[in-house]
């Protein structure tokens, strides 16, 4: 008993050393904490993602970090899981770290939104700060809105506002299929799209309606017979990761020819099966940026970008994030989630693809320009395709930040 009762002691011990040591080195480097899938059908957009924070991360590093401190990017795996991602920050606060990011799943985005805001109600001085770069569900804005919460992404009803603003004008839609993933985000987006074509196109007939699993379906040919079936002429849809790419590719096996209104068609896999569909500029995305917008300080980024990580930029709203995340840690003189937060609110700045944004103080919106690109045959000046395709992005339309201010139901709370 005596010794079982030593191991203990030596095991806590041990423990309890451990766990000092790696707070310590919290304190030596500004560490955030990245959540997002690194397994399961969501780890192709997660591994790029990260690319993303590591390489904006080098970039804050080179020229000086801030306070005097280098930023690390520490990598957990949230699984596209809601629970999974709470241990996994649970996790990283044990580690002492109090900046958490992540953007894949609004379904996760909310209950770290929660869970953020209980950890800092019941631990006063240990705050932690969430940062949202994807995660586009309305509510994390409006209702569900917390001081501690951060998005840098436009949200879902901005998004679909574009794109049926787009459509508006387009007179040759007239039937529209819409297919979503079956959860908040998906449900979001068929919502919105219903109610703004029947007041912007009361003409426009949806022939279908579909919602399916997340990131389970890896044959999406009996859905592209439904829609081949419907009469569609266009598809509206929100999916995202492999449910983008595998919905893509089984059009293009079925030859299937109609119109794609998308939010995410640029992600892993998907401008190889655009290109494999064949529908060159048929295919539209609503995007705060991408490659080909001749803005000398993206493009610079860009052509650094690719060699490093083997892929072209995805996300220019991480480099926005991060960029102001530094600027509001020097501001505030410490890594203080609340001096951070209250450095952020009202902050202006040259966004990445070199508009101007800004980060609402009433619901922690961050607000950019936006643009319809289509993907196709790389129009005359264009430097970048993606993924070897000989194919790329080009703006067809541009929506100026001020006008995608929508009005908001957050009722916040503020410790500062």
């Amino acid at each position: 008993m005596r010794l079982i009762k030593t191991l203990a002691k030596t095991i806590g011990t041990a423990v309890g050393l451990s766990l000092a040591s790696t707070a310590a080195l919290a304190q030596q480097t500004i560490q955030i904490a990245y959540i997002d899938p690194l397994s399961g059908g969501g780890a192709s957009i997660g591994e790029h993602g990260l690319k993303h924070f590591r390489y904006i991360a080098d970039q804050l590093n080179t020229a000086g970090g801030a306070l005097g401190r280098k930023f690390e990017v520490v990598a957990f795996d949230g699984k596209t899981n809601p629970q999974e991602s709470i241990v996994q920050a649970q996790k990283a606060i044990d580690r002492g770290i109090r900046i958490i990011t992540q953007g894949n799943g609004s379904a996760v985005a909310a209950a770290l939104s929660e869970f953020v805001a209980k950890h800092n109600a019941r631990n006063p001085g240990k705050e932690v700060i969430y940062l949202n770069y994807a995660a586009v569900d309305p509510s994390l804005t409006n209702d569900k809105c917390t001081w501690s919460h951060f998005r840098w992404d436009a949200d879902s009803d901005t998004k679909m506002a574009a794109l049926t603003n787009f459509m508006k004008a387009r007179t040759s839609v007239k039937k529209v299929y819409l297919i979503n993933q079956d959860y908040s985000f998906g449900q979001s987006v068929r919502a919105q799209a219903v109610a703004m074509l029947k007041e912007k196109r009361p003409d426009i007939q949806i022939v279908g309606n579909e919602l399916h699993p997340l990131l389970k379906i890896n044959d999406f040919a009996p859905y592209i017979a439904k829609i081949k079936a419907s009469g569609a002429d266009a598809v509206i849809t929100g999916n995202w990761g492999q449910d983008i790419a595998l919905l893509l590719k089984a059009a293009a096996d079925a030859g299937l020819k109609v119109d794609w209104y998308t939010y995410y068609a640029g992600g892993a896999g998907g401008p190889t099966a655009i290109k494999q569909t064949g529908l060159a500029d048929r295919v539209f995305a609503v995007v705060e940026g991408h490659a080909n917008i001749p803005h000398p300080a993206s493009q610079a980024i860009e052509a650094d970008f690719r060699p490093r990580t083997g892929q072209a930029v995805w996300y220019p709203r991480a480099f926005n994030q991060m960029y102001m995340v530094s600027e509001a840690i020097k501001a505030a003189g410490e890594v203080d989630a609340k001096k951070i937060a209250q450095k952020l609110e009202g902050m202006r700045v040259t966004t990445h693809n070199g508009g101007i944004g800004y980060m609402r103080s009433d619901n922690h919106q961050f607000i950019q320009d936006m643009f319809i690109a289509s993907f196709g045959p790389l129009p005359a000046g264009a430097k970048y395709d993606e993924e070897g395709t000989g194919w790329g992005w080009k703006t067809l339309g541009k929506v100026e930040g001020k006008d995608t201010e929508l009005a908001t139901t957050c009722k916040m709370s503020r410790p500062y």
